[in-house]
């Protein structure tokens, strides 16, 4: 479950390009998968598979997640959120039961998250989007599920 928050965190943090959100030369626009072999998961184990589709939607991105969690049981969640640091509701089954996200944009390449459960901060997450627009890092820290203190790096490769 907490793997799949830190996973969720990335994926709203790398959603944006530019400071209009449109499609063209938006570097974060399209389908993204979890690098299982590059990312961390701290306490692990981490999602079994992550895909991650993004849209843009006038000033805001939508994000659509599918994938396999640690306990072999599917994935389905998303949102959509614009980089203005107000909080936005997560829609499906986001595991740690997160039900809002805010974002804001630090640089082009780089974006700030927060992930919240009834209002309290459960996690934050640091996005960056590589130059080539081919590779998105998430390095994301809170509290999982149980309480317990985590930190993973989510790795994401464009498709």
């Amino acid at each position: 479950m907490k793997r799949v928050l830190t996973v969720v965190a990335v994926a709203v943090l790398a959603m944006v390009g530019a400071s209009s959100v449109q499609a063209q030369g938006n570097t974060v626009v399209g389908t993204w998968k979890l690098n299982l072999t590059k990312s961390k998961f701290d306490p692990g184990p981490g999602p079994k598979s992550l895909t991650r589709k993004v849209e843009a939607q006038g000033e805001a991105l939508k994000y659509s997640f599918e994938g396999v969690g640690a306990d072999g049981k599917p994935l389905s969640y998303g949102f959509i959120v614009q980089f203005d640091g107000k909080g936005y509701p997560v829609t499906g089954s986001m595991p740690g039961g997160v039900d809002t996200i805010s974002a804001k944009r630090v640089d082009a390449n780089n974006y700030e998250a927060t992930l919240k459960k009834g209002g309290k901060v459960v996690s934050t997450s640091k996005v960056t989007v590589s130059s080539d627009g081919k590779v998105t890092t998430v390095d994301s820290s809170g509290t999982n599920a149980a309480g317990a203190k985590m930190h993973d790096v989510q790795v994401y490769d464009k498709q």
